[in-house]
């Protein structure tokens, strides 16, 4: 499949009637419930609700981590349904980046080694070229050679954005990115990943408790049982239309 899949007009990401349950000893769990979400290229969506309802699954749809029950996930073009566990990574390691509140890195490799780990899976030539300059982008040329356990929270956070945006992808997700941080701290990082997410025309969905936080983002979307109840907010100024749900 294309590794090279870039943003156009049309969706980047299209959900219909998704539906994901789960076995367990009390009978099925219903996650997702008929969700349908349309979320245009280029613009940023912040998902909201309370825990349960279905955030952090539905960013495991999008990712390709978890597969529907039933249900239409389209993704920067590509039909979930149609690809195989091996064209899920690559579509994943080439076009989305992720970004877990639980910063995720190998803590016997050093900053500049965890951030070409996914450029490595692409096999380019240019991986630690392309690592070093991520790491300076947000401001952490200097501790290449450090490893996790000496680096502060907001630095590991930081090392796990360079990480998931190195390879320049068309879509970013964000999981409660700040949930490890303190409130500067978190502040500092988000506005880090908005500047970087504008500069580079990424489609961004950001999962968050925090409403202030969501404001900020093209459009909010929440959801209740499993289901978007939706809601629109337009940043001040933007000339961008939201994708309606």
């Amino acid at each position: 499949m294309d590794q090279t899949l870039k943003q156009s007009s049309a969706s980047a990401i299209r959900l219909e009637g998704v539906h994901v349950t789960l076995p367990s000893r009390a009978g099925p769990v219903a996650i997702l419930r008929g969700l349908d979400m349309n979320v245009a290229a280029g613009e940023s969506i912040a998902v909201v609700g309370r825990s349960g309802s279905g955030k952090s699954t539905l960013l495991m749809i999008i990712a390709g981590l978890e597969r529907a029950t039933e249900g239409c996930v389209s993704v920067l073009g590509a039909d979930f349904w149609t690809l195989n566990e091996d064209d899920l990574a690559r579509l994943r390691a080439a076009n989305i980046g992720i970004v877990f509140q639980s910063f995720h890195l190998v803590p016997t490799m050093t900053a500049i080694e965890n951030v070409a780990l996914p450029l490595e899976f692409l096999d380019r030539d240019d991986a630690f070229e392309a690592a070093r300059a991520a790491l300076a982008e947000v401001g952490l040329g200097h501790r290449e050679t450090h490893f996790p356990g000496q680096l502060s929270g907001g630095e590991q956070q930081r090392v796990a954005m360079a990480r998931a945006l190195a390879p320049k992808p068309s879509l970013i997700l964000a999981d409660e990115p700040t949930g490890n941080l303190d409130e500067t701290t978190g502040a500092d990082v988000m506005d880090l990943l908005f500047s970087l997410k504008e500069r580079t025309g990424a489609t961004l969905l950001l999962i968050t408790h925090d409403r202030t936080l969501a404001k900020r983002c093209d459009r909010i979307v929440s959801l209740a049982d499993g289901r978007a109840t939706s809601g629109r907010v337009m940043r001040a100024g933007t000339k961008r239309r939201a994708a309606a749900l």
